[in-house]
């Protein structure tokens, strides 16, 4: 493994940005009939999300838990409760968040 030095720590530290981290959990509504459409409609929204820059990384969690997916948003936590609020999941009551600052490395991504 590569010896990593405080002073390479300290230099890629200083290159973080803040970001927001969505946490979605099950709602009221998860499991009631009929709320696939909904749902479809969350992960259209998020698509459109990822394609304008906003929702960088999106991550559904798929082991049945009360969470159900993970988002990191690249705008402050006033904005990302905005267009938390305004995803239809959220409005209908199927979905809800927690929102949590983090930083990250600009850049970074998930390993294909």
């Amino acid at each position: 493994m590569t010896v990593i030095t405080d002073e390479f720590m300290k230099q890629m530290m200083s290159t973080t940005k803040t970001y927001s981290i969505v946490i979605l959990k099950a709602g009221p509504k998860r499991h009631e009939p009929g709320v696939e459409q909904i749902v479809w409609e969350h992960g259209r929204r998020n698509f459109a999300l990822r394609e304008v820059g906003v929702l960088s990384i999106v991550c559904p969690v798929t082991d049945g838990s009360d969470v159900n997916g993970i988002g990191i948003f690249n705008v402050d936590i006033e904005e990302a409760k905005k267009i938390m609020d305004e995803d239809p999941g959220v409005k209908e009551g199927i979905f809800v968040y927690e929102v949590h600052p983090c930083r990250s490395f600009p850049g970074d991504n998930l390993p294909k």
